[in-house]
């Protein structure tokens, strides 16, 4: 008689045929039709006697029977009703299956404890006056001259009254505690797996996070390898076609510089994308390849690799060209960029050659630097020379030829840089360089990333100053 879980998910989902009116399946509204009917049929036959008994027409004990005990299909809307209606005619000795079912379905329902207690009680209590009195009219008609002891009656009547009235609610109690906990564990279930799918959207949501800050990170890394060494030889290349014709020793010296700037930028762009390429071989190694396909194919799938073939084959030829002898630009850039590769970055000892490399393409740079020599964490190094290196970077760009300071603290725990240029001499113009806004971004994040403080802006005299406080909290 009650929803088992199969059927109630299946309603809940849209899936199972609902019944008339009230019912919730079409089951139910003819398991209760049957059952009304049934129960109309016994109350009508028990109407036959007692109107024989009460001398009262046999039509209308038997209508009102019948009436009575058709009331039982309301008992899944209305059960107090049915269960009043059937204490109702248990004086005339009818509604058994109504006060059975009626009960079962009291205590089945949400109804409170206490009102299925106090109709359940008046139920049995009703039985058990209704058959002490049959009990000792029949026992009074004995025409055995039996003489039963006194406690024969009311132990009887008793008996009676709770096997009526017991086996009912008990049965409707444990049905509905059952439908509970069923109700329960199926919430509970949804509930889990709404937490699940809302675990994996956030986790989908944190891996494209993640995604995006690689994907960021490798453009700045590309931005810092890239912008400084091919704004250097641009300058140069505009100084070498000035002095082309003039001063050929100058361009000569020029030319090499270019060369070797060059050189450096595809051995730092060659070291990273070995990284990228390193990292996705480990990726690619730890998945499965299905049979069948070609290395080809495999090989479509992973373009960084291709690009870190490509820049390595470049940079080797490059570095190893003819033109260059012992001693010459292509050895100085395999020792600049030598530190950089043991280390996994540039460092502060190389903000010498940096500045240099600024000198050498007309800027007049003053390098000082404070304090002691320490040891920092290699990120804290290596953001404190992007930092230096992409401010001398936007010097070039934008105010070719202008005096700057550049300034280096080492203190106990953290280290400070500050570059500071003068406004440009007028009449001078910039390297024409494109920029594409992201360079004091990129800084301004790197510095934040390591709990840092960066501040960028134009001085009163027409310059410009970048600072950064980096922490070292290694």
């Amino acid at each position: 008689m009650t929803e088992t879980g199969e059927s109630v998910g299946a309603r809940d989902q849209g899936d199972a045929p609902r019944g008339p009116l009230w019912w919730t399946r079409r089951r139910s509204a003819v398991l209760d039709v049957v059952l009304a009917l049934a129960s109309g049929a016994e109350c009508a036959a028990q109407g036959v006697p007692f109107a024989r008994d009460a001398g009262v027409p046999v039509g209308l004990s038997v209508a009102l029977g019948a009436l009575a005990g058709l009331a039982l299909v309301l008992r899944r809307r209305w059960p107090i009703a049915v269960v009043l209606v059937a204490i109702a005619v248990t004086p005339a000795q009818m509604g058994f299956l109504l006060g059975t079912v009626g009960l079962y379905t009291l205590a089945a329902s949400e109804v409170p404890r206490r009102i299925i207690g106090l109709l359940a009680g008046m139920q049995g209590l009703g039985t058990l006056v209704v058959s002490a009195m049959e009990l000792q009219r029949n026992v009074g008609r004995d025409d055995y001259g039996y003489d039963p002891p006194a406690w024969f009656v009311p132990l009887v009547s008793v008996l009676m009254s709770l096997g009526v009235t017991a086996p009912p609610v008990l049965l409707g109690l444990y049905a509905g505690a059952r439908r509970r906990l069923v109700e329960s564990l199926r919430e509970r279930a949804d509930g889990l797996e709404r937490e699940l799918s809302l675990l994996a959207d956030r986790a989908e949501e944190r891996a494209e996070w993640a995604r995006n800050e690689e994907r960021t990170r490798i453009a700045r890394e590309m931005h810092d390898v890239v912008a400084h060494r091919v704004s250097l030889m641009v300058v140069h290349a505009a100084a070498l076609q000035a002095v082309a014709r003039k001063d050929p020793e100058k361009a000569s010296r020029n030319a090499a510089l270019i060369g070797d700037m060059g050189r450096q930028a595809l051995t730092e762009l060659r070291t990273m994308l070995g990284v990228l390429r390193a990292h996705e071989g480990k990726s690619a190694g730890s998945a499965q390849v299905p049979g069948g396909v070609s290395a080809g194919s495999v090989e479509s799938e992973r373009p960084l690799a291709r690009v870190a073939d490509v820049a390595e084959v470049a940079a080797a030829a490059v570095v190893r060209g003819p033109a260059e002898g012992p001693g010459g630009p292509a050895e100085s850039a395999e020792g600049l960029a030598g530190g950089s590769e043991e280390s996994g970055g540039p460092c502060l000892r190389e903000l010498d050659a940096l500045v240099g490399q600024s000198r050498a393409a007309g800027m007049p740079v003053e390098l000082s630097v404070e304090g002691e020599v320490r040891s920092y964490a290699r990120r804290v190094e290596q953001t404190a020379y992007r930092v230096v290196q992409e401010a001398l970077t936007n010097v070039h760009k934008h105010a070719a030829g202008a005096r700057t300071r550049v300034r280096l603290a080492r203190r106990a725990g953290e280290v400070a840089v500050l570059v500071e240029n003068e406004a440009p001499a007028e009449g001078v113009r910039g390297a024409g360089l494109p920029s594409g806004g992201n360079g004091l971004v990129g800084m301004r994040e790197r510095v934040a990333a390591l709990g840092g403080g960066f501040v960028s802006g134009p001085t009163e005299a027409g310059g410009f100053r970048v600072s950064a406080v980096i922490p070292d909290r290694g």
